[in-house]
């Protein structure tokens, strides 16, 4: 069975023309936080994308999000969406 970022990067890539993609989990960062949920993932996402770069960032970080909605919902906890050129 594939490991939960291989799905991630499975689902993006499936919405999504990416060149590459780079999933960095921080949930280690966050133990302390009261909200913070052993089960849920704080994730950073660096993400080259020519067509993402095409568009302005905010309408690029939507598509980012559409993609992973239902993850966001149950599995991750925060994201930060890096599209870099």
């Amino acid at each position: 069975m594939k490991n939960y970022f291989d799905k991630i990067k499975e689902k993006l890539r499936n919405k999504i023309k990416l060149e590459n993609i780079e999933i960095v989990d921080n949930s280690h960062k966050h133990i302390k936080h009261k909200s913070f949920s052993p089960e849920k993932y704080h994730l950073e996402l660096k993400i080259k994308s020519i067509y993402l770069n095409s568009l302005s960032r905010i309408n690029a970080q939507k598509i980012v999000m559409k993609a992973l909605e239902e993850d966001l919902k149950s599995t991750i906890h925060a994201l930060e969406i890096k599209i870099e050129q």
